[in-house]
């Protein structure tokens, strides 16, 4: 029964998360509570908690999560610039004659947005309040607006620079290095926040052309669900490239100096981060939206992410040593080792838990909570640790889609109009829950999606 108990207690915390009590004091509880019992009965050694101190101070000299408030910032600072406003409307017209060009226009909307703040809650809000009301004016159905929004506002969960994705590349980094130490390899290779940014770049692609192609294909063989294509006028269209020229030049080369001078080797992700900051600081300047108002706020908000995150980060920490003092490590590599289909049926498994865990946890929970659990054990037993995040990060985000619980259907039932029934919005993101799901499989099959191009840059 002893050998079982990490299992009782990730059960436990789960158990505890779904009475609503906070994650970081849910999981430092459920694992101080679990130690307490161990220590009166003689099953638990303490020594695993005195390595609490440790573990944070290895925390507070980590370089690279000092990208996340960098990006948090960022994100945040571009949002109150209204960015998306002015590239929504420019996009439209200029895809106006189209089929389906504004459905088009959010999807390359909300990929830019991703690319540009890499928050996923942030962006469907904001796709939500501004292009919703003109789709179903447009004459959309509310199903296809609503699903095309919710799935391009979670791009930000896999499209670089992702702030998921820099928590993944800092928990499969050490995951990768204890695999290798498992295997008996002390001068391990390592894996890095920018192999995972270069990693996504090609599969975030893929999945806003097959979003793009679905709208397409919708508009042309149900047009009842979109409406035609309208023309544009001559004066328009002749105010339209310098329109988009204007809108769309200062996020793209913030986005090509930022995610540039990662895959250029030029900067680290955490410096890269910085620059990034500071370019939100001079766009939102340049369109007399920097306020002392405005950086009041985006500094309040940067504060509180970064605060949740790492004390949530912290709280795992806890829960990670205790689980490892009642050897959960032995009993995961047991139970994947003893699992018929070896290293496929194992990562099948984990990826099932983690879709399934995406309904009542946040990424950030299920990164420093469940990947450093499975992580060393899949990655020693042969796994691609870039491939191995990429799956991860898109899981997550099609876990993030699937009704009746995904984040991002809360987050657009928020800010939708009370005209728009939740059963339209949980139909309209069926067919691309469907993509997403296709998008794995291809990613399954041909690995090289997401491999090829870190080993072509990196090589």
């Amino acid at each position: 029964m002893v050998e079982y108990i990490p299992l009782i207690m990730f059960a436990a915390a789960c158990a505890v998360l779904l009475f609503g009590y906070p994650v970081a004091f849910s999981l430092a509880g459920t694992a101080l509570i679990f130690a307490a019992g161990g220590i009166a009965t003689g099953v638990f050694d303490t020594a695993f908690l005195l390595a609490t101190p440790n573990r944070l101070y290895g925390l507070i000299t980590n370089q690279t999560l000092i990208a996340v408030p960098l990006f948090v910032f960022m994100g945040c600072m571009l949002q109150r610039s209204k960015l998306a406003e002015n590239l929504l409307e420019s996009m439209a017209i200029l895809f106006r004659s189209m089929k389906g060009g504004l459905g088009i226009s959010v999807a390359i909307v909300g990929m830019l947005l991703a690319a540009s703040t890499g928050i996923v809650g942030a962006t469907v809000v904001t796709m939500g309040l501004i292009s919703l009301p003109t789709m179903l004016k447009r004459g959309y159905a509310p199903s296809i607006a609503t699903g095309t929004i919710c799935a391009t506002g979670t791009l930000g969960q896999i499209i670089p620079p992702s702030i998921a994705l820099v928590l993944l590349g800092d928990v499969l980094s050490s995951a990768y290095q204890q695999a290798q130490r498992n295997m008996g390899i002390f001068s391990p290779d390592t894996v890095s926040v920018g192999d995972l940014f270069v990693g996504a770049i090609i599969p975030g692609l893929c999945l806003v052309g097959l979003y793009v192609l679905y709208i397409i294909l919708v508009a042309t063989f149900k047009p009842g669900l979109i409406p035609p294509k309208q023309e544009q006028p001559d004066d328009e269209s002749n105010q339209v490239p310098l329109s988009l020229f204007q809108d769309l030049t200062p996020p793209l080369l913030l986005i090509v100096v930022v995610l540039g001078s990662i895959l250029s080797g030029i900067a680290t992700p955490t410096e890269a981060a910085g620059v990034g900051a500071f370019g939100a600081i001079l766009l939102a300047g340049y369109r007399k939206k920097l306020t002392i108002e405005v950086i009041r706020d985006v500094c309040r908000t940067t504060t509180r992410v970064t605060c949740m995150v790492f004390l949530i980060l912290i709280g795992a920490s806890i829960f990670s040593l205790v689980f490892r003092g009642y050897g959960g490590d032995e009993l995961i590599q047991s139970l994947f080792s003893d699992m018929p289909g070896g290293v496929f049926t194992a990562t099948l498994v984990v990826m099932l838990v983690i879709f399934l865990l995406g309904f009542i946890l946040d990424f950030i929970e299920i990164t420093f909570v469940v990947v450093p659990i499975v992580g060393p054990v899949l990655l020693s037993m042969g796994l691609d640790p870039v491939w191995f995040g990429i799956m991860i990060a898109l899981n997550l985000q099609t876990s993030f889609l699937t009704p009746p619980f995904g984040f991002s259907l809360f987050y657009l039932r928020g800010v939708a109009p009370e005209s728009v029934a939740t059963s339209d919005i949980y139909k309209g993101v069926i067919p691309f829950i469907v993509i997403q799901l296709i998008m794995l499989g291809m990613l399954a099959i041909w690995p090289e999606l997401a491999t090829w191009l870190p080993d072509k840059i990196y090589s």
